[in-house]
């Protein structure tokens, strides 16, 4: 049996000492998360779209620790301004940042546009965690052991990116474009790991994702058969936030993760279980693939990475 068999989230290293930046913290995945950091000594931010909920979730946590160190923000990823107000905000006061957990996603809701005219969940899922991952790079690159966790859904195994029609206009399908946005979290972990690479750059992009967890993700943006499906039918499959959370703090904190690295649950088909490491699927690492969803983010996002270059 090997380590990561019986990893627990006792096992997390101290983190007294670090900043983490938590996408989505107040519920489900999130909120696991920065629960599990917070006992183990990190400041943690969470940047939540609503900050009534996101002091509530805070409030929750302190209640059972007292000594908690939370700090909440308000971020929309599916709109490019609130994220670089958040970054130039979290700029003003923080001079570096140790991990970003690019947590939070939108599932299946019918077909939306975001503010800037992109459908929500490639919006959300990816372009905003990629703005954003572009314009807080550099306070990562001057943390401790640095580390960006992108989380996908072995539903990226199933998608593809509709280059000629991502936003749907022309046939738009929840799960479809779901699958979409999840493929575009693994390219882009995958890319964002060979450019950092290739830079020289102390930052690791590692990719984790949480199995088959009931969180409000397969309830409130779902409509129809896919809310029937997950939120009702397979409920009684899924595992609790905080076991489905474990790959993303695997990924976010165990010594033993290397840039590159995709965490999933060990067990049947990944639905759960604790984490190892699983494949991503040849289409998250095709060079190609990674090139061309990497230039047209910058463009729909104007925000171009900046890598340090190699000492």
């Amino acid at each position: 049996m090997n380590s990561h068999q019986r990893w627990s989230a006792d096992r997390i290293p101290d983190q007294s000492e670090r900043v983490f930046l938590v996408t989505g913290a107040n519920s489900g995945l999130g909120l696991a998360t920065t629960r599990a950091l917070a006992r183990k000594g990190a400041h943690v931010i969470l940047a939540v779209r609503d900050e009534a909920k996101g002091r509530r979730a805070a409030a929750e946590i302190t209640a059972g620790q007292p000594d908690a160190r939370l700090e909440v923000r308000r971020l929309d990823l599916a709109d490019l301004d609130s994220v670089r107000a958040f970054a130039t905000a979290l700029r003003a006061d923080h001079p570096r940042l140790d991990v970003l957990i690019n947590n939070a996603g939108v599932m299946a809701p019918p077909r939306t546009l975001s503010a800037q005219g992109h459908e929500v969940q490639f919006a959300a899922n990816h372009l905003g965690h990629f703005a954003l991952t572009g314009l807080v790079l550099d306070l990562l690159a001057a943390g401790t052991d640095p580390r960006v966790v992108t989380v996908s859904s072995t539903n990226h195994r199933q998608g593809r990116i509709f280059f000629d029609d991502l936003s749907g206009e022309r046939t738009y399908s929840p799960m479809g474009y779901y699958n979409q946005s999840k493929l575009a979290n693994a390219v882009f972990g995958w890319e964002l790991h060979r450019r950092l690479g290739e830079a020289g750059s102390p930052v690791r992009s590692v990719l984790a994702h949480p199995g088959y967890t009931s969180t409000n993700l397969q309830t409130n943006g779902p409509v129809g058969m896919v809310k029937f499906l997950f939120g009702r039918l397979l409920s009684p499959l899924a595992q609790r936030p905080d076991q489905g959370a474990l790959n993303q703090l695997y990924a976010a904190t165990s010594p033993d993760v290397a840039g590159g690295q995709f965490i999933g649950p060990d067990g049947m088909a990944e639905l759960r279980g604790t984490p190892k490491q699983v494949k991503l699927a040849p289409a998250a690492m095709d060079p190609g693939t990674g090139r061309r969803l990497w230039e047209l983010s910058e463009e729909l996002t104007a925000v171009r990475f900046t890598f340090p270059a190699v000492a």
